[in-house]
């Protein structure tokens, strides 16, 4: 049975204004008892965040999510995905066979050759599992018996915008709501104190500033927007307009926000719009996390051994190293959906030299995190995710020299890798053919992967829907099959 919020808004508005009009008259009539216990509700709630009544839909493997997004689509062909091969084909022109019909973006549409490429980076086969890892990650090399490759993920998008949206969203299109507002709208918080889906930004060491990242990707689209990702920044004010103005304490605020919600709830009874019960719960989550908060972000808390496990850049708020940190302290605290956005992986140009820095930003800190759950007793109950929206070309894009080269967007293949909650370990899933340009085994769809995260959560992805606009919206729109061989 499809599922929708209760306070989700009727498709007739007529009926809606009958509605508002008789729940006017009772509650004004009934001012004393129940009118005073549904305004009490709101000023002391059961959370807004609360899961629906009806989910998980199973007992779930996992109970929360770290996503560790790699923005700009990291080249699978230079850490992942070894094709030997290549070194004896390296400069010859790739063949039209293989290239076949697929679509090319308009930086290399007009190239009048496409030599193959061979990686500049030597592979060696790690862990009882034998995954093939490049020497840019040396780390998460000594991870892979902890982790699943997939090798054969797949997106129709070719360009980073409609990309990331699509992995984020399930549509290339914006206006949908982001996978973290799903999984919060869905399933709530289990931390009364910090937002249900948090968010953390990192800038690569060879980040280009022309790709951006838009705030919609963790937005909430048409669902209630309380269930939107709070981005926690690095700066001195870690959430943007949480400190209250000089002269303002404590017990000033909690006046100011019990006369606010006696105004916003006037407003709802008159408009029964949803979004002011939001704007109530989001002043009383924004109170609780001026507490919270600042004891979040202050590592000083921390032995001297976790920083060994991260390095000396987890001591410096904003890096990578430190938002992996700060992902593990989330999840410590039960927060749902944790996603990290690391950008700078856009090589088109000098990818040899680029690439070895976006490998040394993440490597020792993406593998510290899953060993760090480990230790702790959480990695079996966290879904650690690691990936960008589409992979690489075989091809190099301009010139190609003896010592540089550059690869364009190839959404037909690429790698990512999970590990923890309900993925089975020391696996891989999925072959491409001999240039890495074509899957030939084990497919894996953008739908399919969000479909089998929504599953590890407890969640059947074709029940998880929300009405807007006359019909019934999921993540995975009409599509997605699990991704059985992965489950442990």
């Amino acid at each position: 049975m499809n599922r929708r919020r209760p306070d989700s808004r009727p498709d007739d508005p007529v009926l809606e204004q009958q509605l508002l009009v008789n729940r006017r008259q009772f509650f004004g009539l009934s001012s004393a008892g129940i009118g005073a216990a549904a305004l009490g509700s709101l000023l002391t709630p059961e959370r807004a965040d609360a899961a629906l009544p009806d989910l998980p839909h199973f007992a779930p493997k996992a109970k929360r999510v770290i996503y560790l997004f790699q923005s700009g689509a990291p080249s699978q062909l230079d850490l992942f995905d070894y094709k030997p091969r290549l070194r004896d084909l390296h400069g010859t022109e790739l063949p039209a066979s293989v290239r076949g019909d697929q679509r090319v973006t308009g930086m290399t549409a007009n190239q009048e050759s496409f030599p193959v490429t061979a990686s500049r980076f030597e592979f060696a086969q790690h862990g009882q599992s034998g995954a093939w890892v490049s020497e840019l990650m040396p780390k998460t090399a000594e991870i892979v018996d902890d982790l699943c490759f997939l090798k054969a993920v797949n997106t129709e998008a070719i360009n980073h915008d409609p990309g990331i949206t699509f992995i984020q969203t399930g549509h290339q299109q914006p206006g949908r709501p982001s996978f973290g507002s799903w999984i919060n709208y869905g399933l709530g918080s289990d931390n009364e104190d910090l937002p249900g889906f948090i968010v953390l930004i990192s800038h690569g060491s060879a980040k280009r500033e022309a790709q951006a990242l838009f705030q919609r990707l963790w937005g909430t689209g048409f669902l209630p927007s309380e269930h939107q990702g709070v981005n926690l920044r690095a700066d001195e004010d870690p959430v943007l307009y949480l400190s209250d103005p000089p002269g303002i304490d404590r017990k000033a605020r909690r006046r100011m926000l019990d006369r606010l919600a006696v105004l916003n709830r006037l407003h709802h009874d008159e408009f029964a719009d949803p979004e002011i019960v939001a704007r109530i719960a989001q002043y009383e989550m924004a109170y609780r996390m001026q507490a919270s908060v600042p004891e979040l972000v202050d590592t000083s808390d921390e032995p001297d051994s976790t920083f060994r496990l991260y390095g000396d850049d987890a001591k410096i708020p904003g890096t990578y190293a430190a938002n992996c940190l700060l992902a593990r302290r989330l999840a410590e605290r039960d927060v749902r959906f944790i996603q990290l956005y690391h950008r700078g992986w856009d090589q088109h140009n000098d990818l040899p030299g680029d690439l070895a820095l976006q490998a040394r930003d993440v490597d020792r800190a993406s593998a510290a995190l899953v060993k760090d759950l480990d230790q702790r007793g959480l990695l079996d109950e966290t879904l650690v995710i690691w990936g960008g929206e589409f992979g690489r070309t075989v091809y190099c894009q301009g010139t190609l020299t003896e010592t540089n080269y550059g690869r364009d967007h190839h959404g037909r293949c690429f790698t990512i890798w999970l590990a923890g909650g309900g993925i089975k370990p020391g696996m891989t899933l999925g072959e491409t053919d001999d240039f890495g340009y074509n899957i030939t085994s084990g497919a894996v769809h953008i739908h399919d992967l969000n479909a089998t995260f929504l599953h590890l959560l407890g969640i059947d992805h074709e029940r998880l829907t929300y009405r807007y606009a006359g019909r019934d919206f999921r993540l995975t729109d009409v599509h997605g099959r699990l991704i059985r061989d992965i489950l442990a």
